[in-house]
């Protein structure tokens, strides 16, 4: 069994394959890593969004349910009997990635016990996990408004309005789209992340992932001629185990070796403090009608200002889009 020694190297990284990085959430990294597990017959394990938009991990033997696992999702995903499932297909001799917060990754190597030469863990800078309890109500809330279902969401609607961006987008039964910052301003406010979120330890450069990745927030410093606002992706290479990987997929890439320094976001400093409004929040939720939390914690009645917002977004990809 190769021994899986720590190292520390830091990459900005874009997939050559430009409908592969307007499908992907920033740089189309996790797309080259499982495309090579997948080539040689194994299996990818990461989250997807269920019909009814429950955060699931999942199992997928071919591109088709892998691409299903792009994009973000800002709520805890289930995991079930997932770590059975990847331990059965590691004894029968599959290669297997692995993706999910890097508390995930964690206890996935607990729950197995001892290292396999055949898998490979990638966990995602995670600035910490929403209950969903509140996207639930959230959306309930959006339906109600619009008198509408909601029939798919976006959760960072990159195609519409950059990169950089964080909009979310709900299509409706009928087509039409609701474009919001609210839950987006919930999730940057802190009040929704679960308690142990706050001591989380993995809000460091010291990751339990082969590989960890994340939006590379910063590009404009870090390296500035990757900067194209079409999304970027960060790569921690945290083993040698993960460098022999990453090698491998680099032909599909577009890749630069960078500092740690030049790429130092908030979740790889330190956890998040607890808010001081968090149980007054916790309190309106349980007793106010959602509109009232959305007012007080989430910006709604900017709405006009989130439209007007929007529509200069669009304006702005559609000039990059025609050169």
């Amino acid at each position: 069994m190769m021994e899986c020694t720590t190292r520390s190297e830091v990459y900005a990284v874009k997939h050559r394959e430009e409908t592969v990085r307007a499908a992907s959430r920033s740089g189309g990294i996790f797309t080259a890593l499982s495309d090579l597990v997948l080539e040689s017959g194994g299996i990818v394990y990461g989250c997807v969004l269920t019909e009814d938009f429950r955060a699931v991990h999942t199992r997928a033997d071919h591109a088709y349910l892998r691409n299903q696992m792009r994009g973000s999702k800002y709520i805890q995903s289930e995991l079930g009997d997932t770590y059975k499932k990847v331990k059965l297909d590691l004894d029968a001799g599959r290669n297997v990635i692995f993706s999910g917060t890097s508390c995930q990754v964690a206890g996935l190597r607990s729950f197995l016990g001892r290292e396999y030469e055949s898998l490979i863990c990638v966990d995602i800078v995670c600035h910490g996990v929403p209950s969903k309890k509140v996207w639930l109500k959230y959306l309930g809330w959006q339906e109600k408004r619009a008198g509408k279902k909601v029939v798919a969401v976006d959760f960072r609607d990159k195609g519409a309005f950059g990169w950089r961006a964080h909009i979310e987008t709900l299509t409706m039964v009928d087509g039409s789209r609701e474009n919001s910052e609210v839950f987006k301003n919930l999730f940057y406010g802190h009040t929704v992340l679960r308690p142990c979120c706050y001591e989380c330890p993995y809000k460091d450069v010291i990751h339990p992932g082969d590989i960890t990745i994340a939006d590379y927030w910063g590009i404009e410093k870090a390296a500035p001629e990757f900067d194209d606002d079409k999304g970027v992706s960060l790569v921690l290479v945290n083993t040698d185990r993960g460098s022999d990987m990453f090698a491998e997929c680099k032909e599909k890439l577009v890749w630069k070796q960078t500092r740690i320094e030049d790429s130092m976001q908030p979740p790889l400093k330190a956890p998040f403090t607890r808010p001081a409004n968090r149980d007054a929040f916790w309190k309106d939720l349980q007793t106010e009608d959602f509109e009232m939390v959305a007012k007080r914690y989430g910006g709604y009645g900017r709405i006009n200002a989130v439209k007007k917002k929007a529509s200069g977004l669009k304006k702005r990809v559609n000039r990059i889009i025609k050169g």
